[in-house]
């Protein structure tokens, strides 16, 4: 429980759901975390203090990962806060799905904003601030870029953007031993999963149905990959895009 010892981790949207238990996940083993939210202050400060109750150490910094200015801000107060930076979870995202007819272009803009922009903001920004030794990126991305379910279209166009993005940058930044990686999980339940209708209906049940090893995911199944990928454990692998999708492709 100690991979992470020394290292700083900066997680997006990290108040709820998948952001949150990988940052707890992170911070379990040694890593200081800082917990990023946009407008749940509370569900963040939660998960500050259940850190810090197992002897963690974890900052919550508000910001939007669409505004430069708040990402800039971030950055600058989780160095003043811990020295140094090592690692960005890139997990900020919505979803919202509709067929084409539906599709307006605030939607268009709204997820492309915080799902694409946001992104390389937060990556642009940590790149600035990752030492000599380099550092780890780990994306969030979906398993729709596999799968491409109906109604899904500007979703799914906005987390290709995301796989292609790790492609690209870990081409890019790979000189400068800034690994990248991505993480496409599949149905997973969180407090967005069911405010979206997902969990409890019947798209949940055809996409049990359609997997492999028969169940919704639980953000526990995620953030193991997560550490893995932050750690040296990892440090021969960068551009892939591991799908946590109980095999569903």
């Amino acid at each position: 429980m100690d991979r992470l010892i020394g290292k700083v981790a900066v997680v997006t949207g990290a108040s709820k759901g998948i952001g949150a238990d990988i940052a707890k996940g992170l911070a379990q083993e040694g890593a200081s975390v800082v917990v990023n939210y946009a407008s749940s202050a509370q569900d963040a400060e939660n998960i500050v203090a259940e850190i810090a109750s197992h002897g963690g150490k974890a900052l919550a910094v508000q910001g939007d990962v669409t505004n430069e200015a708040d990402v800039k801000r971030l950055f600058a107060e989780t160095v003043k806060a811990f020295g140094r930076l090592d690692l960005l979870v890139n997990n900020a995202g919505i979803y919202q799905f509709a067929p084409l007819p539906e599709i307006t272009e605030d939607q268009f803009h709204r997820l492309f904003n915080i799902n694409v922009l946001g992104l390389l903001l937060s990556t642009r920004e940590a790149i600035a601030h990752f030492g000599p030794e380099g550092g780890s990126i780990i994306n969030i991305g979906s398993s729709v870029t596999s799968t491409n379910p109906p109604s899904s279209v500007l979703y799914t166009a906005t987390k290709g953007a995301v796989d292609s993005i790790t492609r690209v940058l870990a081409k890019e930044l790979g000189p400068r031993k800034i690994r990248v990686n991505s993480i496409n999980p599949g149905l997973v339940e969180t407090e967005g999963t069911h405010a979206i209708g997902f969990i409890g209906g019947e798209w949940q049940k055809m996409r049990e149905a359609q997997t492999p090893l028969g169940r919704t995911g639980q953000p526990r199944d995620i953030t193991p990959i997560a550490i893995f990928l932050a750690s040296d454990d990892s440090g021969w692998l960068t551009g892939e895009i591991l799908f946590a999708s109980g095999g569903l492709r």
